[in-house]
C-alpha cells in the first residue's frame, strides 16, 4: 500500500491518496476553488491507474467542495460520507457545509453512506472508517491499521490548531470523547486537516493531550475559549491559540 498526502492549498484540506493492489481511493477533496488542479495532482500520483472512490471526513466545504468535480473526472466514482452529512451534500446546503462563508456555492452531489467501522479493502491493506463526532455530527476519521495511522480530517485541524465545535452540528462534549478515543489507539502517525502529519507515538500523544486538555478547560468555562484568543476568521473551521501552540515535537530539556 502506498499513501501520498497532497498538502492543502490555501483553505483546502489535505487530500490523501491511498493506492492498493486491489483499488485506489482519496480521502477528502479540498474546496471547489482548486478542484481542477486537484485532479491533476491526483493523476500525477495514480498515473494510469483509476480512482475507485472518494471518502469524505465531513460535510465542511474545505473537505468536500471539490468532490463532485473530482468524481466526474474519474468516471463518476462514488463519493462516501457519514449518513448525517448526506442530506447537506445532496441538497447543496451552503450553510451546514460552511460554503456560504467562502462566498461559494456548494455543488449538489449524490453520495453513498459510510457506516461506523466500515472497511474498504485495497488488497494489500485496508482503510477503516470511524465515526468521531464533535466538530460535526458526521465527522469521520480513517484508520490504516498496517501503518497505525489515522487520517483525522476537521476533528484535528493541525497540531497547533484546535477545531471548532460552534459550527452547525458541532458538540464540545462529543469532541472530547472522540479525541480520547483516538488517544487510546496507540497511533504512530496522525494526519490532520491541514499541514504535516504528526509522527511518532510520543508526539501524537502529546498533541492529543494538549487538545483534550484545552477542550476540557472550555467545558469548565461553559464553552468559552480564552478571551486572549482572536475571533476565528470567517472561513476558519479552527481556533487560533494565543500564544501559539507548538507545531513540532518539543525537545527534551
Amino acid at each position: 500500500m502506498r499513501i501520498v498526502r497532497l498538502p492543502g492549498i490555501h483553505h483546502d484540506s489535505n487530500a490523501v491518496v491511498i493506492i492498493g493492489k486491489a483499488g485506489n481511493l482519496v480521502i477528502d477533496s479540498g474546496t471547489s476553488w482548486y478542484q481542477s488542479l486537484q485532479v491533476e495532482r491526483i493523476l500525477g500520483v495514480l498515473g494510469d491507474d483509476s480512482l475507485e472512490r472518494i471518502l469524505l471526513s465531513c460535510r465542511r466545504f474545505p473537505c468536500s467542495g471539490g468532490a463532485k468535480h473530482i468524481s466526474q473526472q474519474f468516471d463518476d466514482c462514488p463519493i462516501h460520507i457519514h449518513t448525517d452529512g448526506q442530506a447537506s451534500l445532496e441538497s447543496g446546503d451552503f450553510f451546514t457545509t460552511w460554503a456560504s462563508r467562502f462566498d461559494s456555492d456548494m455543488p449538489s452531489v449524490k453520495t453513498s453512506a459510510i457506516e461506523d467501522q466500515e472497511t474498504f479493502i485495497l488488497g494489500n491493506g485496508q482503510v477503516s472508517a470511524l465515526s468521531l463526532p464533535g466538530h460535526s455530527s458526521d465527522s469521520m476519521a480513517f484508520f490504516i491499521a498496517e501503518k497505525k495511522m489515522l487520517i483525522a480530517g476537521a476533528l484535528l485541524p493541525r497540531a497547533d490548531r484546535p477545531t471548532r465545535w460552534d459550527l452547525p452540528t458541532g458538540c464540545l462534549t462529543d469532541l472530547v470523547a472522540s479525541l480520547k478515543n483516538i488517544k487510546s489507539m496507540g497511533l504512530e502517525s496522525l494526519v490532520p486537516l491541514q499541514g504535516p502529519a504528526i509522527k511518532g507515538k510520543k508526539h501524537v500523544q502529546e498533541v492529543l493531550k494538549r487538545h483534550i486538555d484545552f477542550f476540557n478547560n472550555c467545558i469548565d468555562n461553559q464553552g468559552a475559549i480564552p478571551k486572549s484568543w482572536p475571533r476565528p476568521a470567517q472561513t476558519a473551521i479552527w481556533n487560533t491559540p494565543s500564544p501559539p501552540w507548538p507545531l513540532e515535537e518539543r525537545e527534551e530539556a
